[in-house]
């Protein structure tokens, strides 16, 4: 881009990383910008920050809440609101003035707002009363979900706004005047799933904000009505946790409606066991559970409920729930960040119906069976008792099927998702065609709907809990007819930022896979899967996978509340109170014994979001835990300098690393990330005392780990222990010389020379390429059961492994694992049809069947990792440690040396702007397009015979103005670019 072209703009105004947010709890809110510019070099050397009551105050002078005055800063990220105590429930307008590096102002900002919440914690301030109530005389676990329902007289004159801030012990459909309340998504309204989400209730709860005002036009009274389900606070995924009880939960609702009315007077609705608050649960909601399913019965349906005039007074009273009592110091705070919502541009509709008729040969009917994806989209399905339709969404998804019916009245239809279909081979559970089910291990997954006869028709999909599925065998008591299927999307990822695209559709079909696995399992908390009767925040998964679900989506907020749910279960499910666990919140696998690799997440995941966001707020808000989780390592294991132990190992893995190496390997990989962690946030003896830790343990695992004996180098990755559960046909004995330790060692640089270090490449190499030789040498190896060029981590080492290859100069060799699609490889679950990452690296396969069901989930993104070095290595978009958040990057594209891809299109949307990074590869020539965002830098690493065929246009990129020429070695050109387009080309050798 020329440098006369003068387009700039300022956008992408946040609080506390989130787009006119409301019910903003932050006592100091936290701004940011982009500035977005098609000038070279174009950067922010000072800004002003206005905040106001109205948006015509907001210019100098007239600003009454803020004015920061001129600050001479490039800081566009994550600063700190520094006025006056900012006013509950309460609208502020913001903007921000920018001044260029010649001292010029940039363009005016556009105007941006937030809103408080209620500022406050204790579920009292700000609630004006407003309590916990539950059904009166309700049982837990009893039939029917409660219904709750107020009216009240609106007591002013002409609404001018009105909000409602409403939590629950369970999870709500919040209803005002006779309609749900939505969330704006996209430009469109949409309705969330299983609010509030989950956290440790004994410690915290959330509460949501809604704009509710449309909802109250034109009405003089005012119905707020919601629908209670069990969620994550009373079902068995609980059990283990304080707050689960033997006998169940009862359910609750907390919440204030707000009013005001123009004349500047004010009215609230509040949630009290006195007044006009009435209950039942009588109505169609009649079971529901997060591994079970939901069941309504239609013929139950009470219209107008939700609605002004309805009359309630035969239901039942309320009454005060008991949970303050039961947990006096449970917080109740505003969720920080956004709800997991229902997203219609990524729903799905059938691919294919399959209906099969009765009898044990399960014989499919071809007069009804559709493979046209156009005519399956939009088929009417007329099924009769004994029938079963098989229906495929193309794409294995979580959320909920959307159907509408027509049938008579007490008709049953059952919906029961599955992620494959069984095949004749082993471990299916079911007649060819069926829908595989055996995987969801006790969870029963099925919506049920019982149909109240109406002859235009009856439409409904689930809203108390959740699936994870490709197909559904649909089956019914009478005839109906079935019309109108969608397979409905919820996620907590809401935004895409990144993308990474090729020419080679395996690897592109990957990626999709990876993407659709985050989609899935990033629903409130990141969990390890969706579809059976697990469905844990497993800390282990959520570590590996960060760095890609940052690069992926906008996960900052998502993740940094995950690490609040962390913090909060450490104190209670840790060992000591001091250990992370390996599951947040707690539920039923909470076990505090050794955990590396899991429990570190509460080291990784703020390293980690500091580094792609440049936000330090997570780390100083998890210092103390991280510390207290580092102390209490070291006070167990003293001054052996070991980990505290590893019961998973490398989880998964076809071959064994012992628990003890990894432990070891995971303390050194925390005390770094500590030190690393502490030299930014100005503790500076911390980091010196981090920086001697990890001496020490390097110290320590040389002298274990690397044997030097008869002139070789060995890697005693054999002693110790194999992880004490290796679940189905895992290997469980421990190996010298193990993908994972090779690759953790070459990591972290825990050697002692560099003679040391080019062997264990070496030796890396040699595992990998797995050549006849190889397997003749290492007879009783596992590598010697599958094919060269393979890999052999699992969880823990899955993430490392093409990076550190590339690391070493072995990029040809991560090419040729990322193309293997021979088990165990990223492609193999690509070849026997995937549409999201497996668990297990052999979940299936056509020619051997189905996997192990105690764990083989479908839907399992932690391998979906490799999409990290995707960005970083392939596209070449690579964050710079030394200066977080992509303030300052590196663009280093490897082209691939097998040939298989030829063009790559990466981008990613960061805190600066889009960083552009496309290439290609033609003849001998070199194609890079290349976005570098304003107020950002980059080093450019461009492969090429000779630095002076780099050009832009016909000039050498050497002599554009603006750059700098680093210098040139083993065919890699370096460069130091200013922000703007670069267009560029090289000669290859």
């Amino acid at each position: 881009m020329t440098d006369g072209d003068d387009r700039t703009a300022v956008e992408g105004l946040t609080v506390e990383h989130r787009t006119t947010p409301l019910g903003v709890d932050a006592a100091r809110p936290r701004f940011g910008w982009r500035t977005a510019s098609r000038v070279r070099g174009r950067r922010q050397t000072a800004y002003r920050l206005l905040v106001a009551s109205t948006p015509d105050r907001l210019t100098i002078g007239r600003a009454d809440v803020w004015d920061s005055g001129r600050v001479d800063s490039a800081d566009s990220v994550a600063v700190r609101y520094a006025g006056p105590a900012l006013k509950p429930s309460t609208r502020y307008h913001w903007t921000v003035e920018l001044w260029d590096e010649n001292g010029r102002p940039l363009p005016e900002a556009p105007t941006a707002r937030f809103e408080t919440g209620l500022l406050s914690t204790d579920g009292v301030a700000g609630w004006d009363g407003a309590q916990w109530i539950t059904m009166a005389g309700k049982a837990p676990n009893s039939p029917g979900a409660p219904l709750l329902r107020n009216q009240t007289a609106l007591d002013g004159g002409r609404v001018h706004e009105a909000r409602l801030y409403v939590s629950a012990l369970g999870v709500y459909d919040a209803y005002v005047n006779g309609r749900r309340v939505t969330v704006p998504q996209d430009g469109r309204a949409t309705h969330e799933l299983l609010t509030p989400g989950w956290t440790n209730y004994d410690t915290t709860v959330s509460y949501f904000t809604y704009e509710v005002t449309g909802l109250l036009a034109d009405e003089r009274q005012v119905t707020l009505a919601a629908v209670l389900g069990n969620g994550w606070y009373n079902g068995r995924i609980s059990e283990n946790s304080v707050y689960h009880s033997p006998d169940g939960n009862r359910l609750a609702l907390k919440a204030k409606l707000l009013i005001r009315y123009e004349d500047g007077s004010t009215q609230t609705v509040v949630t009290t066991p006195d007044g006009d608050w009435r209950a039942t649960d009588t109505g169609p909601y009649r079971a529901d559970d997060l591994y079970d399913g939901q069941t309504y019965d239609a013929r139950r349906e009470l219209p107008g409920w939700t609605a002004n005039g309805y009359d309630a007074s035969a239901w039942s009273g309320v009454e005060v729930h008991d949970f303050t009592t039961r947990f006096p110091g449970s917080r109740l705070v505003a969720y920080p960040g956004e709800s997991a919502r229902l997203m219609p541009q990524w729903d799905r509709r059938p691919q294919s119906i399959a209906v099969h008729t009765g009898g044990s040969d399960f014989t499919a009917d071809p007069t009804r069976t559709v493979t046209d994806p156009t005519r399956a989209a939009a088929a009417a399905l007329t099924l009769h008792p004994g029938d079963t339709a098989v229906i495929d969404f193309g794409q294995n998804l979580v959320g909920v099927p959307r159907y509408t019916l027509r049938g008579p009245s007490g008709a049953q239809v059952a919906f029961a998702p599955g992620e494959m279909l069984n095949d004749t081979s082993a471990g299916a559970d079911g007649p060819e065609g069926s829908v595989y089910r055996a995987n969801l291990r006790t969870a029963k997954a099925t919506s049920t709907y019982i149909l109240k006869g109406d002859p235009k028709g009856e439409t409904h999909q689930d809203s108390l809990t959740f699936y994870g599925f490709r197909y559904l065998s649909v089956t019914t008591t009478e005839t109906v007819t079935l019309t109108g299927l969608t397979g409905r999307v919820a996620t907590s990822a809401l935004r895409d930022i990144g993308q990474v695209t090729t020419d080679d559709p395996d690897i592109n079909q990957l990626i999709s896979n990876v993407r659709w696995g985050q989609r899935g399992n990033y629903l409130w908390v990141p969990t390890d899967c969706p579809q059976r009767d697990e469905r844990c925040g497993w800390t282990g998964d959520t570590q590996v996978f960060a760095g890609t679900g940052l690069y992926n989506a906008d996960a900052v907020s998502f993740l940094s509340h995950f690490q609040d749910i962390l913090t909060d279960s450490q104190r209670t499910y840790g060992a000591d109170g001091a250990q992370f666990p390996w599951i947040a919140p707690g539920a039923r696998y909470n076990e505090p014994v050794g955990g590396s690799g899991w429990a570190d997440c509460g080291i990784v995941v703020p390293w980690t979001v500091w580094q792609m966001s440049g936000d330090s707020t997570v780390v100083d808000r998890s210092w103390d835990a991280m510390t207290a989780y580092m102390d209490w390592i070291r006070a167990r294991t003293g001054d052996t300098c070991a980990g505290q132990g590893a019961i998973f190992g490398d989880w998964l893995a076809f071959q064994v690393t012992s628990t003890r190496l990894v432990s070891d390997a995971y303390y050194a990989h925390s005390a770094r990330l500590m030190a690393d962690m502490a030299r930014a946030t100005g503790r500076t003896a911390e980091a010196h005392a981090y920086d001697d830790l990890f001496a020490r343990i390097k110290r320590a695992f040389v002298t274990t780990y690397l044997s030097g004996e008869e002139g070789r180098l060995t890697v005693r990755s054999s002693l110790g222990d194999p992880p004490p559960y290796t679940p189905g046909d895992s290997p469980t004995r421990p190996e010298d010389d193990s993908q994972t330790a090779l690759l953790w060692i070459l990591k972290l640089g825990l050697y002692d020379t560099g003679e040391q270090r080019r062997r264990l490449v070496e030796l890396l190499a040699e595992n990998i390429g797995n050549s006849a030789a190889y397997k003749a040498a290492h007879p009783d190896s596992t590598r010697a059961g599958h094919a060269e060029n393979t890999l052999s981590v699992g969880f823990l080492g899955v993430n490392v492994l093409a990076p550190v290859l590339t690391e070493e100069g072995q990029v040809e060799l991560a090419y040729k694992l990322l193309h293997q699609d021979a088990m165990p490889s990223w492609l193999y679950s690509v070849r026997n049809g995937a549409t999201t990452v497996w668990e297990r690296w052999n979940s299936y396969s056509r020619e051997d069947g189905f996997g192990p069901v105690e764990m083989n989930s479908f839907n399992h993104y932690s391998y979906g990792a490799i999409m990290e070095w995707m960005y970083e290595s392939m596209a070449g978009i690579a964050k710079d440690p030394a200066h977080p958040g992509f303030k300052h990057f590196f663009l280093r594209p490897h082209f691939d040396p097998t040939g298989r891809i030829t063009r790559v299109s990466g981008s990613h949307l960061s805190p600066y702007g889009e960083i552009v990074s496309e290439w290609a590869v033609r003849d001998s020539r070199f194609t890079h397009r290349i976005a570098v965002p304003a107020n950002s830098t980059a080093t450019l690493r461009i492969p090429t015979a000779d630095s002076d065929s780099v050009c832009e246009g016909r000039t050498p990129l050497s002599r554009v103005r603006g750059v700098e020429h680093l210098g040139f070695e083993s065919g890699v050109a370096s460069y130091e670019l200013p922000s703007g387009r670069y267009e560029l080309t090289s000669a290859l050798a």
